[in-house]
């Protein structure tokens, strides 16, 4: 019985290491948000930290609600991207194991 679970010890410190990993991949991630045909942009890491914004002056000027909006649509776009990406890379750690339906990454 102990070379089983001793096996089964090693595939979790394994799946441990590889989670670390992909998280801190998906923390140095940066995506970039865009709305309004890119007069506005928002660039976000997998944090969920806000590096940069771009806003195109004229829309500022012509229609400063308008901008708001596509302020907030371009944040939600970036934060989209980021959860994308992270589900794509925590599929592929997830995607060696036999989870039960419902159950998921991260813990």
């Amino acid at each position: 019985m102990r070379g089983p679970m001793a096996q089964l010890m090693q595939q979790a410190q394994r799946m441990q290491d590889d989670l670390k990993r992909a998280q801190e991949e998906i923390a140095k991630l940066e995506v970039t948000g865009q709305a309004g045909g890119g007069m506005v942009s928002v660039t976000m890491n997998g944090r969920h930290e806000v590096r940069r914004v771009a806003i195109d002056r004229k829309v500022m000027a012509e229609d400063p609600e308008m901008a708001e909006d596509l302020i907030a649509a371009a944040f939600n776009d970036a934060v989209n991207k980021v959860a994308a990406a992270s589900q794509e890379r925590m599929g592929a750690v997830a995607g060696g194991m036999n989870l039960p339906a419902g159950f998921k990454l991260p813990f």
